[in-house]
This record gives C-alpha cells, structure tokens and sequence, in this order.
C-alpha cells in the first residue's frame, strides 16, 4: 500500500543500491552526507501520502487499499485531472526541482500497464510487476542513454559489443546483460527500469540491445557510479536547494548481471524498442507530469523574482516590470499546454486515456529554450544581490550587527533578504543551478532531434489545405499546369 517515509528509510538501509562514491561504496545513503538530504526529502514526500490534508490527493483507494494516485489507471479526463493534481502537490513541495520523483516512471509504468498487449509475450510480466510496484509502492529511476564513446557509430560499430548494455547470454531462469548506460539519476530508488530510450538501428547483432527489463538497485553486479556531488552543506539556509533535492546523476555499469524471466519485457525486438513509449501512450504519460512539473518550476520562479522585485523596490522600475511579465507570459503558455493537454485527451488503442500529444510536444519542445532565459531573469533582477551573500553562521558572529544594518531590504531585515537571494543563487548560479540548465536543455534529447521529430509527427494537413483554398488552387496545381502546358 501508499509507505510511508519511514517505510522507504527501513527498505533503503536493508537493501541499499550498489552505489559508489568518489571510490568508495556508500553502505547506507540515509547517513551518507552526499545523500541523506534527498533521501530524507524523498521520506518526506512518501509521509504526505499519509497526511489527512494530501491523501485524497496524493492517492487512491482500491479493494481497501490506498495507493499512490500516480498509479491510477488513466480511464477518463477526470483521471488524467486527479494525476496531475497529485503531480502538482509533490512538484510544489520542492519548487519543481526533483526531477525523479517516483511519479514521473510511475506514469510510465501505469501505461505501459494498460496498454501491456503491445509486449506480446512479455504482457503477463509488465502486468505483474506494475502490480508488485504499486502494492510496494516503490520508488524507481532508468538510466538513458549510452556512453558518448562514438556517437558518430551505431552500437554495434562501437569498440567494444557491450560499450551499450546488450543480452550476452539467456538460459531457463532468464538472461544475463552486460554493459553501460547513462544517465541514472537518484540512484537512492527500489528499482531500476532499463527501457529503450534512443532509436535502435537495424544491423548485425543490433537485436542484442533490444532489451527492457527490471531489476532491483541492489542487483549483484548492477552498480552505480556517482558524479560529484552538488551539495555545497547541510543548512538548508545557505543551500536550500542542493541540501534537499540534489538527486545525484550516475553511470550505471551491468557487469554481467542476471535479470529473471519474470523481469523481462521486450527481448530482442528492435521495433517493439523504438516505437515502445508512443504506442503505448507511456510518452504523452510521462510528458503529462513533466508539464506539470514546469508549470511548477516557474511558479516557483515567478514567485521567487516578484519577491526580489519588492524587496529591493526594484519592481518599480519599467524594465523589471517587463521582466517579471516576460516570466508572467511564459508561465501562461506552459498553463495552456497543461488544460489543453488534457482538454483534448484521447483514449488509445488500448483504451488508455492519453493526454493529447500536440500539447504535449509543444510544452516539452518550447521549455528547453525559455530555461535559461528565465534564470537570465533571475540575474538581472537581482544583479549583485546574488554575489553579496554571507553564511547562516555570518548572522551568528561578531560581523552579525553588520550584515542585519547594511544587507536589510526594503520590505526585508537582513536574514530574510540574504535567505532569499540565496534561494536565487542555488535556483540559477550555484552548480546546483547551472546542473538544472543543463538538464533542461536535454531533458528529452537533443533539442534539434526532437523538432526534427514534431516536423515528422505534427499533422500539418489541414493548414496547407487552408492557403489552398485561400489561393483557389486544385489538389494538383502542378499536375494542372503540366498538362496545361
């Protein structure tokens, strides 16, 4: 059923991931000081499951049972309407900056659920390991993409067959897959999902990499290796963000780990790899809460720069205004792609209701690009604000008198002023910061890859079809003339 934050602690230390750090395996993440803080915050988000204020939100009962609504089966609008309003609740309690919170892979899950014929044979396994997750009410992360060994070469021109994570061998109890992928981020969750996230090409031993699977973080011979870590200390006052919700990005190395029948979803099917997350609705799914998740995020940052405006009194000022309102703007468009998304929602094929993609691919492809004007917002609102930022233990010294006379604001004394500029730095500046441009630059994929896919997708039909009639052509006009001629 819905666990608790104490629940998820108790299965962290009993079956903590292979997880390394800085050459050292980290034993118990919950105390580790890279790894306490998210660990901690993801507790806390389990425990609002059991508040009286967010169960109805945040879950759902069935046979009795309450479960996390994440999980919900998408039959309806309305259910699509109670999924992102949970989304939104966990979003907001972390300003929109966990990006692995388990909703985001329980939106996959729940539609790869539904939609469980598209895996032919494996169909029973995708069903019941849906229903393990959701009775556990366990936390899950993937890993994405392959090494950046040769990206000009095709997986199977790689130096070595198993650079990518391939099938080496499979026997009566399952198969053993050995390789690596990019990019695992929290790796502090129950289980890994290996799903197909690049395009597979067709080729000589190409169906060896045309595999999904899922196995626990604690797999023998799974391991994951962190990158260094954001977290700059513990006071969340001096890092309000990166002693909480730094969810830690790793490379995730199989060497040769054994993954059972019964965790294994596609096998050596290239096409049922590459058209897996649309033809199961599991794209629109996980793109449903990723909108709400941005709608979230810049929130957050139009709250966040309205306040530096008014502490400052520089919200007076004509071109701070029309900063603020550029942030104003951007917000409504994201709001828009949401209702809408889920305004024209369409059952698929399976009778899964989908939010509808057209919303969807324009959300996730104009995001990326207002980012880093947003946090270029942010710096020039505040401006030096984001230089001038003593520490907690500052206000706590003999300089303290100092700092609460000359740092106070107009509308602020001096510890909240510097408190909220902090905020701002670990938002936009801090490496915190500069790690979530990066991230949502590439959230999806390579920007340019990802119009080249609207172009190909967007049905753009019935627009030609106007400039048509508005210039009185025929269906052929060329075919007319050349006839004519």
């Amino acid at each position: 059923m819905a666990r608790s934050g104490k629940e998820y602690l108790e299965a962290l230390r009993h079956n903590p991931p292979n997880l390394w750090y800085k050459g050292e395996k980290v034993e118990d993440p919950s105390t580790h000081p890279v790894f306490k803080g998210v660990v901690a915050n993801l507790a806390r988000l389990y425990d609002m499951q059991h508040d009286p204020k967010y169960r109805d939100i945040l879950t759902y009962e069935e046979d009795g049972k309450r479960h996390a609504m994440s999980l919900l089966p998408a039959r309806s609008k309305e259910d699509l309407a109670r999924r992102s309003a949970a989304y939104k609740l966990w979003a907001d309690a972390n300003l929109g900056m966990m990006g692995r919170c388990p909703d985001y892979l329980n939106a996959v899950l729940m539609a790869y659920e539904h939609s469980a014929d598209f895996f032919g044979e494996f169909a029973d396994n995708v069903r019941n390991y849906v229903a393990y997750v959701r009775e556990k009410d366990l936390a899950t992360t993937h890993c994405l993409t392959n090494p950046q060994v040769n990206r000009a070469k095709p997986v199977t021109e790689q130096p070595d067959p198993y650079i990518a994570v391939g099938v080496v061998k499979q026997n009566a109890e399952g198969i053993v897959v050995r390789g690596a992928r990019m990019l695992a981020t929290l790796p502090t969750a129950d289980e890994l999902l290996v799903f197909p996230s690049t395009l597979l090409k067709e080729g000589p031993g190409a169906d060896k990499y045309a595999v999904a699977f899922a196995i626990p973080t604690s797999t023998p011979g799974l391991h994951f290796i962190s990158r260094e870590s954001l977290v700059a200390g513990d006071s969340s006052y001096d890092h309000p963000l990166s002693s909480r919700v730094e969810e830690m990005d790793c490379l995730t190395v199989f060497d040769d780990v054994f993954v059972p029948w019964e965790r294994v979803f596609i096998l050596g099917d290239l096409q049922r790899c590459n058209s897996a997350y649309a033809e199961t609705g599991a794209l629109m799914h996980m793109a449903h809460q990723v909108v709400v998740l941005k709608n979230a995020k810049t929130e957050a940052f139009l709250g966040l720069v309205s306040l530096i405006g008014e502490a400052i009194g520089a919200d007076a000022f004509p071109h701070v205004q029309e900063k603020i309102a550029e942030l104003i703007v951007y917000l409504e468009a994201m709001k828009g792609f949401w209702a809408r998304a889920e305004r024209d929602a369409q059952p698929n094929q399976y009778g899964l209701m989908c939010p509808d993609r057209s919303a969807i691919d324009g959300a996730r492809n104009l995001y990326p690009r207002l980012y880093p004007r947003i946090n270029e917002i942010v710096q020039q609102i505040s401006a030096s604000g984001l230089i001038t930022l003593p520490s907690e233990k500052d206000f706590e010294g003999p300089m303290g008198p100092y700092l609460e006379k000359y740092l106070q604001s107009a509308t602020l004394g001096a510890r909240e002023r510097v408190q909220l500029f902090r905020l701002a730095w670990d938002m936009t500046l801090s490496a915190f910061g500069a790690r979530q441009v990066l991230y949502e630059r590439f959230f999806f994929g390579d920007p340019v890859r990802m119009y080249q896919t609207l172009f190909s997708v967007y049905d753009k039909e019935p627009y030609k079809a106007r400039i048509k009639e508005f210039l009185g052509w025929s269906e052929s006009p060329k075919a007319e003339a050349v006839v004519g001629n």
